[in-house]
C-alpha cells in the first residue's frame, strides 16, 4: 500500500511533479532492475501506476519471476518519500523519462535512466552540449588544454558536460564557468554526497551556473561500478566527446564507447608518444575518433547540427607576430612541446648555463615558452 504521504500531486521549485512520482522513485529501488527492463515492463502494461498495480497474476502472465512480482508488490515506499522529502528541502528537480523536460538526447539511448535528480538550471539539458573528459591525474599540459578547449568552445555556445572528477573533468568545468559559460556535472553518486569532496565549492558554482545531475538516490555513496555507469550519461547528454588525456584502461574510454554506440561523435587530443596519457587518445583515432588540433576541427564538426550559436572568428585570437633576434631563434627551435630538460637546452645549443639562462627568460617574457616541472615548453602563442 502507497503510504499517506502520498497526495498525488506536488510542485518542486515552480515545477509540477506528476501525481506519479512516488512510483517513479520507488521503480529506482527495485533491487537488481536496471532501466531496460524496467521499460520492457512499461510497454507491457502501458504506464508505472497500472504497473505497479497489477496483479501477480498479472504479472506472471507478462512473464515476471517470482522474485520481480514480489519487488513489485512490496516496493520501499519509505527511501521513496526521503528522498522526495530531500529534493524538497534541496531546490531538486525530478524528471522522470516520461516528463516533457527530461533530455531528448538522453532519452534515445539505450538504458535511459529513468530518474533524473537535478540542481541548476534544467532548460539547459535542452540545449546543446559536448562532453570533456580525460584523465584524473593529467599532466599541467593536459589541463591547461582541458580549460582552453572548455572556454573557448563555452563561448562559441556550447554548454560543457563532465563528471566533477579530479583533473581533466574539473579544468573543463572551470574552463566554461571562466568564459561566464554553462556547464553539466553529471555524478557517480546521490547529489547529497559530493565526490570528490574537495569539489564540494565547485558544485555549489555550478549549480548557481549549470547544472548537477544524477540518476542515483541523494544519499548514495560513491561506488566503484557507478562511475562507467555515469559515463554513458554523460554521452547522452551531449552532442558528442571530446578526450584530452587518458590512458589505454581509463574510464574516458568508456565514455568514448558509449558516444560511439549512442551515434555521437568522438573527438580525441593527440600528444606525445612518450606520454602514456596520449595511448589512449591515440587508440581513439585509430578506431575512427577525429583528430582534434584546433577549435576549429571541432566546431565544424557540430556545425552541420547547428550546434554552434556564434560564428568560430568571433572566438578565435588572431596570432601576435614576434620578431626574434637570430641567437633567440636558434634557441627556440631547441625546445619542443613536450617538456625539455634545461640541460638538454644547454647540450643542444652550445651555449654557456648563463647565456642559456638569460635567454630563456627573454623567450618566456614574450609569452613564446613556459616554465614547466622538469624544463620548459613551446607554448601554443
Amino acid at each position: 500500500m502507497l503510504s499517506n504521504y502520498y497526495k498525488g500531486s506536488y510542485h518542486l521549485n515552480n515545477h509540477s511533479l506528476p501525481n506519479d512520482i512516488l512510483y517513479w522513485l520507488a521503480a529506482t529501488h527495485l533491487h537488481g532492475i536496471g532501466p531496460i527492463t524496467f521499460h520492457h515492463w512499461l510497454t507491457l502494461f502501458g504506464n508505472i501506476k497500472t504497473l505497479f498495480s497489477a496483479t501477480p497474476s498479472d504479472l506472471a502472465t507478462a512473464g515476471l519471476t517470482a522474485d520481480q512480482i514480489h519487488l513489485l508488490q512490496n516496493p520501499d515506499w519509505h527511501t521513496a518519500e526521503k528522498n522526495l522529502a530531500w529534493c524538497e528541502k534541496n531546490a531538486c528537480h525530478l524528471l522522470t523519462i516520461a516528463d516533457t523536460h527530461y533530455p531528448p538526447l538522453l532519452r534515445e539511448i539505450a538504458a535511459a535512466p529513468l530518474l533524473l535528480y537535478i540542481r541548476g538550471d534544467i532548460t539547459l539539458l535542452h540545449q546543446p552540449q559536448l562532453a570533456i573528459v580525460g584523465s584524473r591525474n593529467p599532466t599541467a599540459s593536459g589541463k591547461e588544454l582541458a580549460h582552453y578547449f572548455a572556454y573557448t568552445l563555452a563561448k562559441a555556445g556550447l554548454h560543457i558536460t563532465s563528471g566533477l572528477a579530479l583533473g581533466i573533468d574539473a579544468a573543463s568545468h572551470r574552463g566554461a564557468l571562466s568564459a561566464s559559460g554553462k556547464t553539466v556535472a553529471v555524478f557517480g553518486t546521490g547529489l547529497n554526497q559530493i565526490y570528490p569532496a574537495s569539489h564540494r565549492k565547485l558544485a555549489q558554482v555550478i549549480a548557481a551556473n549549470g547544472a548537477l545531475l544524477s540518476e542515483f538516490s541523494p544519499f548514495e555513496p560513491p561506488k566503484a561500478a557507478h562511475f562507467p555507469q555515469r559515463n554513458r550519461i554523460i554521452s547522452g547528454l551531449s552532442l558528442g566527446v571530446l578526450v584530452v588525456e587518458a590512458a589505454i584502461q581509463s574510464g574516458s574510454l568508456i565514455t568514448a564507447r558509449y558516444a560511439n554506440e549512442q551515434g555521437r561523435e568522438v573527438f580525441a587530443i593527440p600528444g606525445s608518444i612518450h606520454n602514456p596519457l596520449a595511448r589512449g587518445c591515440h587508440h581513439l583515432i585509430r578506431q575512427g575518433a577525429k583528430l582534434v588540433e584546433t577549435i576549429e576541427d571541432i566546431v565544424e564538426e557540430l556545425s552541420a547540427l547547428q550546434a554552434v550559436t556564434a560564428p568560430i572568428k568571433t572566438i578565435t585570437k588572431a596570432k601576435k607576430h614576434v620578431t626574434l633576434a637570430p641567437p633567440l631563434r636558434a634557441l627556440l627551435a631547441h625546445i619542443g612541446y613536450e617538456i625539455t630538460a634545461l640541460d638538454t637546452i644547454i647540450v643542444r645549443s652550445g651555449l654557456t648555463a648563463s647565456e642559456v639562462s638569460s635567454m630563456l627568460l627573454s623567450l618566456e617574457l614574450q609569452g613564446l615558452i613556459k616554465t614547466t616541472l622538469g624544463g620548459y615548453q613551446l607554448t601554443n602563442r
